[in-house]
């Protein structure tokens, strides 16, 4: 069953759609949220927040072509909101690693204005990402998007970790390049 036909059971309210998505995804929705939250078990708490989340939001929503990266963002924000709530005081090292790589080139939305420009921002790493090469793209959206620890996304790649570790600076810095050009950096 495609996942037009998963939206459309979501649709009628028919709870097949819950089990069917969770066999075409429950394992990389779950993944996500360990490589997140570092727990199995919380892991699968927020997965399981997330189906509920999931099953309230469709309709209005009619994700048809895109199920996968929409219950991703769901369970991926349900996850960050944990690691936010649980470690108000105590961040998750791996959390902070990721996130400092990034945080010195990107600016916060603190208010109305700040989350318009963010939203420009982040159509403007999207635009980039569609610019750069596909190994590029992919080790990115794994390790800043789905936050895979570097061991995994290089033997997934098929390369080693310094050469990734390398890859993914050399990322940064095309992106900051970017970022810059278009007027997000001094």
């Amino acid at each position: 069953m495609d996942d037009g036909q998963i939206v459309e059971l979501f649709l009628a309210r028919d709870e097949t759609a819950l089990t069917l998505a969770a066999e075409r995804y429950g394992a990389r929705l779950l993944a996500l949220a360990r490589n997140i939250l570092g727990n199995e078990g919380a892991a699968e708490e927020c997965l399981n927040d997330a189906w509920l989340e999931a099953w309230q939001r469709i309709p209005p929503h009619e994700p048809r072509d895109y199920l996968f990266p929409f219950l991703a963002k769901l369970v991926r924000a349900r996850a960050l909101n944990r690691v936010k709530a649980e470690a108000a005081g105590k961040r998750s090292a791996e959390l902070v690693s990721l996130t400092d790589e990034l945080a010195d080139m990107l600016p916060s939305a603190q208010d109305t204005e700040g989350e318009l420009e963010a939203r420009a921002l982040s159509e403007a790493v999207g635009r980039w990402l569609g610019s750069v090469s596909e190994e590029k793209r992919r080790v990115f959206v794994l390790r800043y998007w789905y936050a895979e620890p570097l061991r995994q996304i290089a033997a997934r790649c098929g390369m080693s970790e310094a050469k990734l570790k390398s890859l993914l600076w050399r990322a940064r810095r095309e992106l900051a390049k970017e970022l810059t050009r278009e007027g997000f950096l001094p």
